[in-house]
């Protein structure tokens, strides 16, 4: 069992890390950030600077979960095999040669 993250802490360490490069470390602050769990709760006043630096965080950020999205349902569930987990489909190169046979299949089976 892991331990508990508390996201004030990470919030905390976050605008710890951003805020040395500043370049206007006096400036008002533009955001309060109030964080609230079940391990307590902290109120953050940030700049602009820290909120630019959440946004490109957050852009950058790739889940080590996405494979992608099904081309058949469109669904963002596909497993570490590349099969969707909302329609059945299999992608990737395996896919692609099973769809291949399967169309071959039926089209042999037209009379």
């Amino acid at each position: 069992m892991s331990t508990p993250i508390d996201p004030a802490a990470v919030m905390a360490a976050f605008i710890d890390a951003v805020e040395p490069y500043d370049p206007c470390p006096d400036a008002d602050p533009v955001a309060l950030i109030g964080v609230r769990t079940a391990l307590g709760e902290a109120t953050f006043a940030v700049g602009d600077h820290v909120i630019r630096a959440m946004c490109k965080a957050l852009a950058a950020y790739r889940d080590p979960e996405d494979r992608g999205t099904c081309v058949q349902c469109g669904g963002r569930h596909l497993d570490e095999n590349l099969h969707c987990n909302e329609c059945g489909r299999l992608h990737g190169i395996l896919g692609e040669v099973i769809a291949q046979h399967a169309r071959r299949v039926a089209a042999e089976d037209v009379p």
